[in-house]
């Protein structure tokens, strides 16, 4: 396997445009081309942020699995296993009022009581209500309510849709400006649990319905039509900004200029988006009542809210990854080193396996002529595994970048001229991407 030294094409762009400036040629301007190709990265980068929350709510809304996904992990929440206690000890103690039971006690029958209860008349309501706070504990620490939580939800998603949509109905219902959860099945377990724990006068309890609220807000009305709009957007927002972003790159004059631009504007605009969430999420829990509980509360909005999170994660790697990738492949200086630097690694290993042998065969010449066209299905190939991974994350990003830049070196390292380079014309290209890199005249 013959060993090349590396060299770039641009550098003979670079010298011809410094040729064409030297005799008066000036690249054309087009102004037009470069307003309308601002506006429509503008527009994309504007539709960016509310095409992934266009998506968040139609996952939400329409898919149950997604949803149930995005709230099981509220019944091991520790803020939220306090508030669902505190909510059910309290309905509960409302109906085992120990002074009002001890006042409809026979007149006959007082003194009895009273001489065996002595002065702790007032403390035992206080001790009874800890027994039913501990009970109460014990079945939103268990596993039936982890079961129950999720299947509710499971069976409830439409209601929700319903209630986040403008109709209630169902466990979950739209009152006033609560979005709440009826815990009268909790109720029902932690009576079953005092009755067998001694405390018979449990059972006689009618059914007690409570809420935990899930949302409130004042705008709550407001929200179920932002809500619903968001909904309808489904894919559609997320389709019109990369359009958006694709026809601007395309109309601009300068394309990888325009492309690093406008991926850069697309990581920003998702960067103000989550900053927008974290602003959001410190003014609600301030509108929020002083008797809702600020630690469940929390827990609810960031668990609501972690796969949009995500997603805004995820775009901004994406953003990220592309400019870089735009701008390692333009013609400055440093991104030339870069490449300089890649195809210099790239040929010591391939120095390394000839001396050990190991030859390409024909599979060498073959790479090197369909060079270019293999660079761009193995692109392509990464944006299709991105379009259909289910709900990708940064890592993912990551993950599936590292991957191209492996097999665009093993493309690199396989390439092998099967003729030698002149040593007079122009530098034959060996195709584009990070994998161009031939002789220039004159350089041996």
């Amino acid at each position: 396997m013959a060993q090349e030294q590396p060299s770039e094409r641009e550098d003979w762009d670079e010298l011809r445009a410094r040729v064409a400036a030297l005799e008066g040629r000036r690249p054309r301007r087009h102004p037009g081309r470069a307003v309308v190709a601002f506006v429509f990265v503008v527009l994309g980068c504007l539709l960016a942020p509310l095409g992934v929350v266009a998506a968040w709510t139609a996952d939400l809304a329409d898919d149950t699995d997604r949803y149930v996904a995005t709230v099981a992990p509220l019944a091991r929440d520790p803020a939220v296993q306090d508030a669902v206690a505190n909510r059910v000890t309290g309905a509960l103690m409302d109906r085992l009022d120990i002074p009002k039971l001890l006042d409809k006690v026979a007149p006959k029958d007082q003194p009895l009581v009273d001489k065996a209860i002595g002065g702790i008349g007032s403390s035992l309501q206080g001790a009874v209500s800890s027994f039913v706070n501990d009970k109460t504990r014990e079945i939103v620490a268990s596993d039936w309510f982890a079961t129950f939580w999720t299947n509710a939800n499971r069976q409830i998603h439409t209601s929700v849709d319903k209630a986040l949509t403008g109709s209630g109905g169902g466990a979950v219902q739209l009152q006033g400006d609560k979005v709440q959860i009826d815990l009268a099945p909790v109720i029902e377990q932690v009576k079953k649990r005092l009755v067998d724990a001694g405390l018979g006068l449990a059972g006689k309890i009618p059914v007690v319905h409570t809420s935990f609220t899930v949302l409130q807000a004042e705008e709550v009305g407001k929200l179920k039509t932002y809500f619903r709009l968001l909904e309808l957007a489904g894919l559609w927002v997320p389709v019109i900004a990369a359009v958006l972003l694709i026809a601007g790159v395309l109309t601009a004059v300068r394309h990888r200029r325009a492309l690093v631009a406008a991926a850069l504007g697309f990581a920003f605009t998702a960067l103000l988006l989550g900053l927008g969430l974290t602003v959001f999420r410190v003014i609600y829990l301030d509108a929020l009542p002083a008797d809702v509980s600020q630690p469940a509360a929390e827990a609810v909005y960031d668990t609501l809210t972690r796969f949009l999170r995500t997603a805004v994660r995820a775009v901004i790697t994406l953003g990220v990854v592309v400019a870089l990738a735009a701008w390692l492949s333009g013609p400055g200086r440093y991104a030339r080193g870069a490449r300089q630097l890649w195809h210099t690694g790239i040929l010591a290993v391939r120095g390394q396996a000839d001396r050990f042998g190991m030859r390409t065969g024909p599979v060498g010449p073959f790479v090197h002529r369909y060079r270019r066209w293999i660079e761009w299905l193995l692109v392509a190939g990464a944006v299709v595994a991105y379009v259909l991974w289910d709900h990708p994350t940064g890592w993912v990003v990551v993950g599936l970048a590292l991957a191209l830049l492996f097999a665009l070196a093993v493309v690199d390292f396989l390439a092998e001229d099967p003729e030698p380079v002149k040593s007079a014309g122009p530098p034959e290209d060996r195709g584009g991407g990070l994998g161009a890199a031939v002789s220039p005249p004159g350089r041996p």
